[in-house]
């Protein structure tokens, strides 16, 4: 981590979308490798039949260099199993590689990227649906449903229980287990986990036809 991290603000006016990099690790197409860690990529079987795309990496994750490592990715684990749906099986990514973050105190505090970032940033995820192929797709909250179906006019609540598609893939869509978290009372946050339960449930039934 940088010494003295400029604001994340800074980043938003540095997007470079000429840019090719070859590799995650040497990307500047936008500015915010300047305040993370490490580069976050995907992790997973590289012909996965289902895809997981969450917004971008947390705390923990920029830390450790590993995609849904917090509290977030133990949400999900949770919501894996009891889909039934092994966590092995799938691949599991974000539309933002990089951690965009605010200090609040001694801590940083997530913050969401900026549409542009997340353009910069569709160079990978695109590439990752290529190499992968997934035969169905989970957007796991408002950024990775965008990235994936770009629409101004869907929004995430809309798009719940929806039969969308890119291309020729199903994308399912689901609450992000990070806003399970933050519900501020039991019955929400059981009900926003229940989406991605039910996505994951509907994910393999579909992969398994496909």
């Amino acid at each position: 981590m940088n010494a003295h991290p400029r604001s994340a603000d800074d980043a938003d006016d540095e997007i470079d979308p000429d840019q090719h990099p070859r590799k995650l690790a040497d990307c500047r197409r936008c500015g915010l490798w300047r305040n993370a860690t490490q580069a976050v990529g995907g992790e997973g079987k590289r012909r996965a039949t289902i895809m997981l795309v969450g917004e971008q990496p947390g705390d923990k994750e920029d830390l450790a260099g590993h995609p849904f490592v917090g509290p977030a990715g133990a949400l999900l684990d949770k919501a894996l199993e009891q889909a039934g749906v092994s966590r092995d099986a799938v691949y599991i990514t974000n539309a933002v590689k990089h951690f965009k973050w605010q200090l609040r105190g001694k801590r940083r505090m997530h913050k969401s990227p900026a549409q542009a970032e997340i353009a910069a940033c569709g160079y990978w995820l695109e590439q990752e649906l290529d190499d992968i192929r997934p035969r169905v797709i989970i957007a796991l909250g408002a950024t990775a449903l965008g990235a994936l179906v770009p629409d101004r006019k869907l929004t995430l609540k809309a798009a719940l229980g929806q039969s969308l598609r890119r291309g020729n893939t199903p994308v399912l869509v689901a609450y992000h287990p990070s806003f399970a978290l933050r519900s501020p009372d039991p019955e929400s946050r059981q009900a926003a986990f229940q989406t991605i339960v039910e996505a994951l449930r509907r994910a393999g039934r579909l992969a398994g036809r496909a």
